[in-house]
């Protein structure tokens, strides 16, 4: 009883709330209460459920592709008619498949022979000529494409498809599979509609049946499940998938099939939920049965990536089959789907496994479940099983985590996160059972935390680790400032908008050649210490890396800013006086002289922890990073300090601007426009804004290819400002183009093939 009292004393609060998270989960799934990201996560694990399961290929089901090869070699679809016939006789006569699914709609007439027409004159304007009567009469038959596919279709396995509307009925419906009669007064719920567009009667009439195609999306557009009866009336309908294989058994009869009899239902089991199976009642294979799920709704089996070269089933080209071109033995006595890949037909449906998934394909998914009599269902017990496993779970958790070290605890919480992965994938791989995980995971993770954060001061703890990791990189202040708020800050990678800057001393290898290694050791250090206060005292930036003599630094994170380009342009034009204060210094000692490069640019970067078990590093990385690094290299070639891309420029409108160029730099196809800071307008000196504005008229010379008026235009700004070397790089540029035109379609962007 001591020991008792000792462990409920020392473990008893931990026990009681890990229990009570225990108790909250297990409701979870017996619905007493929803969360919607939970239910999104679930998706996220299932749709990585459907990726891993492994396939086997199945050469029984084949595509016939109206790819791109077919309309190049046939010509745009829709095809005309006696097209289709051909490809029906060479499907069904020469090469003898078992079956035949078009998912493909044939609502309307095919005049494209201009038969009609020429019906119409010998009725009408050219009714008195005989010799028209009986010419129409031999070419009827050729003329007909409608009739020439009607005869192919006739008397073989061939099922059409159409679609489901909610405004229309158009077209000839085939016969139903069953009536609101046969369920003789219960509910059979199915996917519903209230219009379609179906085939024209002479093809429906001489085709063994018809099947929907229509697919249908979760809230996020992604297909994940088939209805596989559609109820249009009192009629019930098969999908294209289910019509295709009855063609292929030789089906006489398909109907859904209840738990127990209508005797012994409850008035609650009469409902929708209670219909699990479909059954066919075939001549080839007897009685074949298979499940379906709610609503007569079956999750789609995607096996593999699906597409010509990532799927399960072969694809041939439907080109190469009107042209005889494909083997024998690949389409005889096989079930055949034809439909298409090309991107243009608008057959493309994003999928747990592919963004692009071919339309045909999901209904072969559907036929090869059926066939194997299996589906992946949420069967009425998977609730039952997931708030047992849950609890099992919970209640193991909860009493051992609080008692364990933290290594074991670590050890403990892995094997249960990977016993339940585990244990939902083998239900679904080898049981075919459907059951959601993501609560079970989130409970482990739960007590996890709970008990590894349980008798430690976890602010303090928090608070001091952030000081000690971020104080290398930013501000003290703003470490102080995070510290308050520890749990808002952390290292984990993200995505924001940053403003990024790189510093590079100019000449230094010149430099280190003209100074003995202790004096270059002060000079690097008296430099570097003079930048990084710039950056993080001044404008509180975060401090990257050295680079060598390079400085890398960047705003708006850890702590976010909203003026962090600001920030960031204020800091490099602090940075230049700086070196020029250094620079008066380390002349007066007869060291070489300093001078800096800085390049700025804005845009999402990518920040975080990142680097090697070995060493990491709080960095940024992302195209807008590169092109700051490129912008502090072309510095020099514009005779400028600052370099800043059109990002920044626009973040920070506070200061005045001079427009360099528009450039493409090495590993961008886009051009950027590149920028000079001058400072806030209120500060410059006179005259400053005058001469941006004659600046800005003279550029626009130069991209307008008016050589004439921008060389005078440039030439007096030089004169007026002979250190200025953009002016004298633009006078050569216009030299140049004078002797080398850069013609009509010139963009004015000038690009750099080195960094």
């Amino acid at each position: 009883m001591k020991r008792a009292r000792q462990l409920l004393s020392r473990y008893g609060g931990r026990w009681a709330l890990g229990l009570l998270l225990t108790l909250g989960a297990v409701l979870y799934p017996l619905d007493y209460w929803t969360s919607h990201t939970i239910e999104r996560q679930d998706t996220i694990i299932a749709d990585l459920r459907v990726r891993l399961e492994p396939f086997e290929p199945d050469k029984a089901i084949v595509i016939v592709d109206i790819d791109s090869k077919s309309l190049n070699e046939v010509g745009r679809f829709p095809w005309s008619r006696n097209i289709m016939a051909r490809l029906v006789d060479q499907l069904t006569g020469h090469y003898g498949a078992g079956a035949v699914g078009f998912d493909v709609s044939f609502p309307e007439p095919d005049t494209s022979s201009g038969y009609a027409e020429l019906e119409r004159l010998a009725g009408r304007e050219l009714k008195n000529v005989p010799a028209l009567q009986r010419e129409l009469a031999q070419l009827k038959p050729q003329l007909d494409y409608d009739g020439m596919f009607a005869d192919a279709l006739r008397g073989q396995p061939v099922v059409l498809g159409f679609n489901i509307s909610s405004d229309q009925a158009k077209g000839v419906l085939p016969a139903p599979l069953f009536t609101t009669d046969f369920l003789n007064g219960r509910e059979g719920r199915a996917y519903s509609a209230k219009g379609y567009e179906a085939n024209i009667a002479q093809l429906q009439g001489a085709a063994r049946g018809a099947g929907i195609f229509t697919a249908t999306t979760d809230a996020d557009g992604v297909v994940r499940s088939s209805p596989v009866l559609f109820q249009i009336g009192d009629g019930y309908y098969p999908s294209l998938s289910l019509a295709t294989l009855a063609a292929f058994l030789d089906a006489k009869a398909v109907n859904p099939v209840m738990h127990g009899t209508v005797d012994t239902l409850s008035d609650s089991d009469k409902q929708a939920s209670a219909f699990d199976t479909i059954q066919m009642f075939t001549r080839k294979a007897g009685r074949v049965v298979f499940p379906v799920g709610e609503a007569m709704i079956s999750t789609v089996q995607f096996r593999g990536r699906g597409g010509p070269q990532g799927g399960a089933f072969p694809y041939v080209s439907a080109a190469d089959v009107l042209a005889g071109r494909v083997a024998q033995e690949v389409l005889e006595g096989a079930i055949v789907l034809v439909g298409t890949t090309a991107p243009g037909l608008q057959d493309l449906r994003a999928t747990p496994v592919n963004a692009e998934y071919p339309g045909v394909e999901i209904h072969a998914n559907m036929i090869k479940s059926m066939l194997d009599g299996r589906f992946k269902t949420r069967h009425w017990s998977a609730q039952v099983v997931e708030a047992g496993l849950v609890g099992a779970v919970g209640v193991v958790l909860a009493l051992a985590l609080a008692v364990l070290t933290p290594a074991w605890s670590v050890l403990l919480a892995a094997c249960a996160f990977l016993a339940c992965g585990a244990f939902n994938y083998y239900m679904y791989t080898q049981q075919d059972m459907i059951l959601n995980v993501f609560i079970c995971l989130l409970l482990v993770a739960s007590l996890f935390v709970l008990n590894l954060a349980w008798g430690y001061f976890f602010e303090f703890r928090k608070g001091r680790a952030l000081v000690s990791r971020f104080g290398q990189y930013v501000a003290p202040e703003l470490v102080a400032q995070m510290a308050e708020d520890p749990q808002a800050y952390n290292m984990d990678g993200e995505s924001r908008e940053l403003t990024v800057m790189f510093v590079d001393v100019r000449g230094f290898t010149t430099i280190s050649e003209g100074l003995s290694p202790k004096e270059l050791r002060e000079y690097i250090n008296l430099y570097l210490t003079a930048m990084s206060e710039d950056i993080r005292s001044r404008h509180q930036g975060t401090l990257d890396k050295y680079i060598g003599d390079a400085v890398m630094a960047f705003w708006g994170a850890p702590v976010s800013f909203p003026d962090h380009a600001g920030r960031a342009v204020a800091t490099a034009l602090l940075m230049q006086d700086s070196a020029a204060r250094l620079n008066t210094d380390f002349l007066a000692r007869g060291w070489p002289e300093l001078k800096i490069g800085i390049g700025v640019n804005s845009g999402l970067m990518h920040v975080g922890d990142m680097g090697s078990a070995i060493r990491r590093a709080y960095t940024v990385m992302g195209d807008a990073v590169n092109l700051g690094a490129r912008l502090e290299g072309i510095t020099k070639v514009y005779g400028v300090g600052i370099a800043v891309g059109a990002a920044t420029r626009l973040a920070a409108p506070e200061f005045a601007w001079r427009e360099l160029d528009l450039v493409r730099v090495k590993g961008k196809n886009e051009p950027v426009a590149i920028f000079e800071p001058l400072g806030k307008p209120a500060a410059l000196a006179p005259g400053v804004l005058d001469e941006l504005a004659q600046w800005e008229a003279a550029l626009a010379l130069v991209r307008a290819q008016q050589w004439d008026a921008a060389q005078p235009a440039i030439e007096a700004l030089a004169a007026a400002h002979p250190a200025r070397g953009l002016y004298a790089l633009y006078l050569q540029r216009i030299a140049h183009y004078r002797a080398h035109p850069p013609g009509s379609e010139w963009d004015g962007v000038t690009s750099f093939d080195t960094k």
